[in-house]
Formats: C-alpha cells, structure tokens, sequence
C-alpha cells in the first residue's frame, strides 16, 4: 500500500514526486512512480539529445527541486563552463540534467521507480488499484496522472513517403540518416534539428515552414504565469472560453530571437536552405516532393518536426477510467478540475491534463512548479 502513486516520470511527474519526498511527509516507502522508460527524465533526454537543444527555452528558476534558486546555486556549487545563456538566465541542456540527476539523487527518487506500462486503474473502496501491463497491482491511497499525448503528429501527406520519420520516433537513428534533408516544420524543435545538421552536413539541409517564422521569448506572455492574467482566467467559468484563451495565449510553433539570428546566419553562409512552403503532392514512387508552386524537392532523408496531437491522449487505461468514474470532462475532452487540480477524491492531474486550471503555461517545467505547489497545498496532502 502506497500513499501516492504518480503515473508518469517526465518533468512534471518527477517534480511532484521530488517535493513529496523532500517534505519530509512522504517516506520513499511510501511513494512509488510509474514509468515505461529505465529512469526518470528518459524520455526528456531522448529527445532533447536528438534535436541537439543546448539551452532550454526555460529561466534558471525554471527546474524540477523546490527552491526557485536551487539551479542557480548548483552551478555556482559545480563551477559550470558556460551554465547560462542570455537575459533571462536559461541554463544549458547539460546544467539543467546534471541538476535533475543531483536533485533526485538527493530524494532517493531512482528507490521508488517503477517501470512499467499502465494497464488499468479503477477505484476500490477508500483506495486507488493501479495494474501494470506486467499483471503487477498496486494500491495507494492518492495518486496523480502526470502524462501527456506523446500521439506523433503528420502532415497528411507524410504517409505516402517512403524516406520520412518523425524527429521523435523512438525508431529513428540519426546516426544512419543520409543527407539532403528536408526538415518539415517551423517551430523550435525543427529549427534546432536544422542547426544541429547543418553542423554535419553544411550546404545539405533546407528547413520548410508553413508560416513565416514566429518570435517570441517564450512559449506564453509571462503575465500566464501570475495574477496579470490569471485572475481574469480563474474567473471564466466556461470551459470553452477558457480553452480558446488558451489557444490564443500560447506562441505554438514559435521560436526564441536567438534561433532566429542562427538560422539566418547559416543562411548566409549557405549551409542551411530556408524555404516558407507547404509540400502538397508526393510520388511514392521516386520519393518526390513538389509545393504548390510546382517546386520539386528530392531530398534523401524527410524529417517531420511536426509536433504531438493535440487531443487528449488516447491511452486505454486513461479513457476507461474516465467512463467508470464518470469524471467530469470539457468539451474538448480535458478534465475539468478543482482548484487543487483534484479529479475526483483523491485522484489528481499536472501538465497538460491540468491545463483549464493552471492555463498556457501548463506543460511547461513551470506549469509543473505551479501544479505542484497546488498538490502540496491541498487538503488531502495535509490529511
């Protein structure tokens, strides 16, 4: 028996579990994460690592420990090269995971690992019964969903292709790809792929955007992030209205200024090829692409940057267990939560599960801050 279970170990799952434990109100007994990959953070390393991101996008108060200044006082502590990057403090990739590991090391977090696939969770009298895909069971009295929609997301073209992958499919190897390259998408995880290639293959990549380039700092005005718009938010009790706020707050497929400079920067070099377009018919054939101004591209190696689906993810368990206990859900099929972002007694949601609540910044690192710091102060942690 557990007191909490967290189901998922990405940023935010790993942040709520690390404030737990270093509560001093939660025994790592008591505690248990579960998580497909080896450890915590994988999937964020992955990924991160493939698109070559050397700075987050993320402040330097913006990381998985409870105090705001705790990464900063760990470079300081490291005396780390270079820590970070520009006006807003942003630390390097490097910094940011050699901290979390610091961090988790420090809660014991790796002792109360669980790696496993969800396959079931269903309420038993007072308690929540998770099974794993492995026929384990576990009970624990509180339990928070910390996942997101990890459902790649194409083009509808992309399917007739012969040589194109998702920049996030765990099958690709960027180690076997060959160039030219032809990298589909405008935001920042294909502008650092494009960076990142052109660095290995100079003059033999071209980036492909729909839109003209989209500048902004961050993701959202940091105003989401306190009561400059928040309170306005709080007060609109339509779950609608609340979701086109959001969608209109958040700067998708946006990039920071200094991307920016880069990307013209090797334009100018000539080892990057930029291009505002959008493919739209494709021979299977010869691997053939040509945009609406009958422009053909015959690139070796096509790669989606294209993001994840927005749709509320579609994991079984997840759905089943909306139905059974007739949680409350939006329109657009997110919960609708309290303001501890409880669920239902005892069952309690972060990232983008928690977004009608928290807002834009939701799936953020600093969404996960705000969540967690919602979880902590609720009734049931107290009970």
């Amino acid at each position: 028996m557990y007191e909490w279970i967290i189901i998922g170990g990405g940023i935010h799952g790993c942040t709520i579990a690390t404030s737990l434990l270093k509560s001093g109100k939660v025994k790592k007994e008591e505690i248990l994460i579960i998580d497909p990959h080896f450890g915590p953070l994988e999937r964020w390393k992955e990924r991160t690592k493939r698109i070559q991101m050397p700075f987050l996008r993320s402040p330097s108060v913006h990381h998985i420990d409870v105090s705001p200044f705790s990464l900063d006082k760990y470079a300081k502590k490291m005396n780390y090269d270079n820590p970070f990057y520009g006006y807003y403090d942003r630390p390097s990739l490097g910094l940011f995971n050699q901290h979390a590991t610091s961090v988790f090391k420090e809660a014991c977090l790796q002792g109360s690992w669980c790696q496993a696939k969800v396959k079931q969770m269903k309420k038993q009298g007072p308690f929540w019964e998770i099974e794993t895909e492995d026929h384990r069971i576990y009970y624990t009295r509180n339990s928070v969903i910390a996942i997101g929609n990890n459902e790649l997301h194409y083009p509808p073209w992309a399917t007739e292709l012969n040589n194109g992958y998702h920049i996030f499919d765990a099958e690709l190897n960027m180690d076997n790809i060959k160039p030219p390259f032809l990298i589909v998408g405008g935001g920042i995880t294909a502008v650092h792929t494009a960076i990142g290639l052109s660095r290995r293959f100079p003059g033999e990549v071209t980036l492909m955007s729909r839109h003209p380039f989209r500048v902004h700092n961050f993701d959202s005005d940091p105003g989401w992030l306190g009561p400059k718009y928040l309170d306005a938010y709080s007060q609109v009790k339509n779950y609608d209205v609340r979701r086109k706020m959001i969608h209109q707050a958040r700067h998708r497929g946006s990039i920071p200024s200094e991307l920016y400079s880069r990307l013209h920067h090797l334009k100018k070099q000539g080892k990057l090829s930029i291009v505002q377009n959008e493919i739209q018919t494709v021979s299977s054939e010869s691997n053939e692409l040509m945009t609406k101004e009958s422009t053909v591209y015959r690139p070796a190696t096509v790669l989606f940057a294209t993001g994840f689906e927005r749709a509320l993810t579609n994991q079984r368990w997840l759905l089943q267990l909306i139905a059974k206990e007739e949680l409350t859900c939006a329109n657009c099929g997110y919960p609708i939560v309290e303001e501890s972002l409880e669920w239902c007694p005892h069952l309690f949601v972060m990232g983008p599960l928690a977004e009608l609540e928290i807002g834009p910044a939701s799936r953020n690192i600093i969404g996960a801050r705000k969540a967690t710091e919602r979880i902590m102060k609720s009734t049931r942690f107290k009970s």
